[in-house]
Order: structure tokens, then C-alpha cells, then sequence
């Protein structure tokens, strides 16, 4: 008997994945259907499906379920199912109007030209594009990355139940990381955890998520790195190098026994508030009885308070999720305290001051996190000893000094990681 946490909404995983003979007739039926081009986003939501991560949704969400949970958190069609994000397939109106009720189509990943599953179509519907990013984003900004994302979406979201034929690239591309929540589940019970911390990740680990997983590791049984293997925003880092990173601090600066790395094939929304309770939502299906939430989680910008995506956890419905918060202070290092700490137990209030050349002038606390990382590297300005392990940083510059002039991405930092906002 599993000692982690159940499955989301489920006394089992239902991945919609099929396997074998099944997957064969279905792709061979698939190539007489019509085509539905998939979004990258489109994509990793129904691998996301496929491999029961999104447990227990069975398809693209009809209209009611799409309204109640931009408003409410909430799936009528499971009986009120709390669920904080909308997951939706789009389609232009041309298309839209070509497909008749109960049509079975084929769904195709734009991004690598494959069939990825098909979908029997019992709704089609028109959305409020500005409703809904008002709702999840908090924000109808264009320069919002998921805002982007929503508004140049088609304007018909296409609904029903969905059949799973393919991984996508991920199985392949990222051999080794990338797991399936039955594959996760089965090397927490090998190890015979029970509570298990998920540190999410988009961003390379430097010291400050060293910190919070070390932390973690404290109080549950072990901790998951768990990578987002999806498709990223311009400027952040690709998952390839970002793994290599990752490997090099883990395997050299934990205990072996209390870590595990995995990905998981999620395209980042950068929703927030929102979004952190979805990463905890299906990290209950993972296995994981705690998700580590620190400063800024799931955030871009300053769209968001650095612990508004702590706050909303104190705003659902009592016992909606299995998986809990493990909520952790802002932290940094601390030049008179000669180590990484928090605002919970450091006294020195002063910033930090470094030079143009990464040394160090005087202050206190060095502000640590992965905008301002990126931000230093892709201006090859130097990297304070203090922020991250010399392994990372010496990954992250071969990266970045392989990349053209043109290639790189002004990174804006939120106002949290440079030190101009108040800490709470």
C-alpha cells in the first residue's frame, strides 16, 4: 500500500495515453481524419494528459467547465471539481465551422509536423479571450507572456474527450529526466518516501533554490527536482542546457539518497498565483505531498507579488488539494552572516553593493535570483561567487557565449530581485 499522496480527483491515474495495438489502429483511423494543428502549449497540455498528469480530466474543456474555472476554480462536469487553470484547444472560425457535432478529428503538433492524438469534437465554442486573462493572469497586458499567448490563439476553443498517441519529442530528447507520474511515484516507494517536496524549476538552480531544497530535505522524506521541460518565453534558458546545469549541482552538493531529478512536459503559463496552484494540483498526481513555493513563484515581471503565489493557497477551498504548500521566505546571501538565509533569520538589512567586475564592496544581503542571473550572463558581465556554484556558471557561459548578438533577449528583472521592493 503507497504510503504518497492519491492521485488527483482519482482513486487511480487515468493516463490517456494508448499503448500497443491500440495506438496502431488509432493512428492508422487518424490518418483519414482532419486536421487540427495543436499549439506548443495545445501540445504539452494533452501529452500532459496522455500520461496522466492531469488526472482526472479525460479531454479539451467544454464551455461550462472553461467559464466556471476562469471564475470559480471549478469543472462542473466533474461535480465541481476544484481545477485552477483552463485547459483548451483553440481553432480558427474557418475550421471551427467545417467540423460537425461528434466529428472525430486528428490532432497535430504544429511544432514537429506529427500526429499526436485525436479528439472526438462534442462542443465548439467562442470565448471571451480578455475574460480569461483577466481571470488566470490577472492582466490583459500584451507583454505578459501568457496573455500573448491566449490573445493570438484562435477564437473557437473545440471540446470532448481526447485519445493520446504520442509523447511528442520529450521522451526522446530529454532521456533520463523526463518521467511519467507512475515512473515518479514508483522511485519515491523504492525509496520509501511518503513526503515528498517538489521544487519547480524553469530556471537554472542557483543557490537560493540550493537553499530551499536543502531545507525541504530537512522536513520530508526527500525533495523532486522537478524540471518544466516545455517550451519557454524568449530569453529564458532551453531545458537541454538548464538540465546540464542542474546535474552538475545536484550531483555534486546533495545527498544522493534524499534527491531524484525529473521533467515533466509542461508549458509554462507564467500565470502566478494561478499557476503555482496548478503545479501543485498535478504534482498531487506526481506523488509529491508538498510543493516549495518561495519568492516570486510562476511569476514574470512585476505582474505579481513576490508571495501572492503563497497567499492564494490561504484563498481555496479547505482540503481541495492533497499536496500542500511549503512556503519559504525570501532568501539570499548574507556577506556578514557568511552564508545563504532568509528574511526570518537574518538581522542585516543592508544591500549588498558589487562592483562591475562581481566583487564585493560592502552590505549585507546579495539579492539572488534567475532573472538576475540570466541578466548577468547574457551581458557577460561577471557572476559574484555567492550567487551560484562555479560548475552552473561555467555551463551557463558556454551557452551564452555560443549565442549571436541578435539571439539574445533583454532580460527585465522584477522589482523583488533587484532589491526595490519591500520584503513582507
Amino acid at each position: 500500500m503507497s504510503k504518497l499522496v492519491p492521485p488527483y480527483g482519482s482513486p487511480e491515474l487515468k493516463p490517456l495515453l494508448l499503448e500497443g495495438q491500440a495506438n496502431r489502429e488509432e493512428a492508422a483511423k487518424a490518418q483519414g481524419l482532419k486536421k487540427i494543428p495543436l499549439t506548443s502549449r495545445e501540445t504539452s497540455d494533452l501529452v500532459m494528459m496522455g500520461i496522466g498528469a492531469f488526472t482526472p480530466l479525460d479531454g479539451f474543456m467544454g464551455k461550462d467547465d472553461w467559464q466556471s474555472c476562469c471564475d470559480d476554480y471549478k469543472l462542473p462536469s466533474k461535480k465541481g471539481l476544484f481545477w485552477p487553470i483552463p485547459i483548451t484547444l483553440s481553432a480558427d472560425e474557418d475550421l471551427a465551422k467545417s467540423i460537425r457535432q461528434a466529428e472525430e478529428v486528428a490532432l497535430w503538433d504544429t511544432e514537429t509536423d506529427a500526429l499526436v492524438g485525436t479528439m472526438k469534437v462534442d462542443e465548439k465554442y467562442m470565448i471571451d479571450k480578455e475574460h480569461e486573462c483577466k481571470q488566470v493572469f490577472r492582466t490583459n497586458d500584451p507583454r505578459h507572456p501568457g496573455v500573448q499567448k491566449v490573445m493570438e490563439q484562435g477564437p473557437v476553443n473545440l471540446a470532448g474527450p481526447v485519445k493520446v498517441l504520442s509523447e511528442s519529442y520529450f521522451p526522446k530528447e530529454f532521456k533520463g529526466i523526463y518521467q511519467r507520474p507512475a515512473d515518479a511515484r514508483k522511485l519515491f516507494a523504492d525509496r520509501g518516501w511518503s513526503t515528498v517536496a517538489t521544487l519547480q524549476l524553469r530556471n537554472p538552480m542557483h543557490n537560493s533554490h540550493a537553499y530551499l531544497a536543502w531545507i525541504a530535505i530537512e522536513v520530508c522524506d526527500g525533495v523532486y527536482v522537478h524540471q518544466s521541460l516545455g517550451k519557454l518565453k524568449p530569453g529564458d534558458i532551453p531545458a537541454d542546457v538548464r538540465v546540464k546545469a542542474i546535474d552538475a549541482l545536484v550531483n555534486k552538493y546533495f545527498r544522493k539518497e534524499r534527491v531524484i531529478q525529473g521533467g515533466h512536459p509542461f508549458e509554462m503559463r507564467y500565470a502566478g498565483p494561478r499557476e503555482a496552484l496548478l503545479h501543485a494540483t498535478f504534482r498531487q498526481n506526481y506523488g509529491c505531498s508538498h510543493l516549495i513555493v518561495g519568492r516570486d513563484h510562476a511569476g514574470v515581471g512585476d505582474y505579481y507579488g513576490p508571495f501572492d503565489s503563497q497567499k492564494i493557497f490561504n484563498e481555496i477551498p479547505p482540503g481541495a488539494l492533497a499536496t500542500k504548500p511549503l512556503c519559504l521566505d525570501w532568501t539570499f546571501y548574507c556577506y556578514e552572516c557568511g552564508s545563504m538565509a532568509s528574511m526570518k533569520t537574518c538581522p542585516h538589512e543592508s544591500k549588498a553593493v558589487i562592483d562591475g567586475n562581481g566583487n564585493y564592496k560592502g552590505g549585507a544581503r546579495l539579492l539572488l535570483s534567475g532573472s538576475l542571473l540570466r541578466k548577468l550572463m547574457s551581458e557577460g558581465k561577471p557572476v559574484p561567487a555567492e550567487f551560484s556554484k562555479p560548475e552552473v556558471i561555467a555551463i551557463l557561459k558556454q551557452y551564452y557565449d555560443t549565442l549571436q548578438e541578435e539571439d539574445k533577449v533583454e532580460v527585465k528583472l522584477h522589482r523583488a530581485a533587484t532589491g526595490e521592493m519591500k520584503p513582507r
